[in-house]
């Protein structure tokens, strides 16, 4: 096989099982890795009838791959079929990319996760007759992971209620600067000027308890990376949100000498202190688990993302092995 204008199906099988798309693809059909790839790309593959544009998403054993080159090019800036984890007529959860905002955060910004979901629903008109969304919570622009929106209103003040009585499990994966192992609590009261220009712990507590909002972390280190001196090391961690507010892990994260691979916001300290930074694409934080009760069934829903390709590959050059994580391995 070679990559053509020919139509290809197959089976993965299971000694390709958690490969890359983009390297199965080029076993199978030969061919270059940007003539590979821009099959991909160009949205003329599927993975289990759903249209996939992401080479670096790992597909499983048994997964029916269907190559279709004369099929219709995907549109930019089209939300793939692959980034929908779930949708009924109540709610939708999405596979956020790191690189996008969940939602707007200035006047006529376009193709953030909101909008692009939209428009996936209109799309699916004879399942969305309308595409009405609730925001109930967002995760950073640099964040990969999943996130749920509302499509009702009902379904919006339910679940706007759970995320305040922090009823929905949510846990990260995170790469941070040091060693980090065992199990911690941060808890602390969050201000939008902590006395530097950023946002982040008041510095005098009284302050705090009456104008910060209370936020509590818990962590948990999964593997130590590196014990290198010259970069004090690196740690893979689990988080866990008791309380869900703007930058919380990487605020406390920071404070405690421990800030997250590939912030551009919160290493000032570390920089002052003319500690090296480890170097990354991007913020390395995963929106790895989200759980909730469904707001009209009550049903328990549980949605699990595995790591993305390009945090799987600093934790692995950093450990100098193939790191990866299952949801049940994380250990909190």
């Amino acid at each position: 096989m070679s990559p053509s204008d020919e139509d290809h199906d197959f089976v993965v099988e299971p000694g390709e099982a958690g490969r890359p798309l983009d390297g199965v693809l080029r076993a199978r059909l030969g061919g270059s890795w940007s003539a590979v790839r821009a099959l991909v790309e160009r949205g003329k593959v599927n993975v289990d009838g759903a249209r996939v544009t992401d080479g670096t998403v790992r597909v499983r054993a048994g997964a029916a791959i269907a190559v279709r080159p004369r099929a219709r090019r995907v549109e930019p800036g089209m939300l793939d079929d692959s980034a929908i984890a779930y949708f009924d007529p109540h709610v939708v959860v999405v596979r956020k990319p790191a690189g996008i905002s969940t939602i707007p955060y200035e006047p006529g910004e376009r193709g953030t996760l909101e909008e692009k979901t939209r428009l996936w629903l209109v799309r699916r008109a004879k399942h969305a007759p309308h595409a009405s969304l609730g925001v109930v919570h967002r995760i950073d622009k640099e964040t990969s992971g999943l996130v749920v929106f509302a499509r009702t209103f009902a379904a919006k003040k339910v679940l706007g209620q759970a995320f305040r009585v922090h009823a929905i499990e949510r846990r990260y994966v995170a790469i941070v600067h040091g060693v980090l192992e065992g199990k911690r609590t941060f808890r602390s009261h969050l201000v939008d000027d902590r006395g530097d220009g950023l946002r982040g712990t008041a510095r005098d507590p009284r302050v705090g308890e009456r104008i910060g909002q209370l936020s509590i972390t818990h962590v948990a280190g999964i593997e130590v990376l590196s014990r290198d001196v010259a970069q004090d090391g690196a740690t893979l961690l689990a988080c866990a949100l008791e309380t869900g507010r703007t930058h919380q892990i990487r605020i406390h994260l920071s404070e405690a000498r421990h800030p997250l691979v590939g912030d551009r916001v919160y290493t000032r300290d570390r920089l002052r202190a003319e500690r090296p930074l480890i170097e990354a694409p991007r913020l390395m934080l995963h929106a790895m688990v989200l759980g909730f009760e469904h707001p009209v069934t009550k049903k328990p829903l549980r949605f699990v993302e595995p790591l993305p390709e390009d945090l799987r590959k600093v934790a692995s050059k950093l450990a100098r092995h193939d790191v990866d994580v299952a949801a049940d391995r994380l250990p909190l």
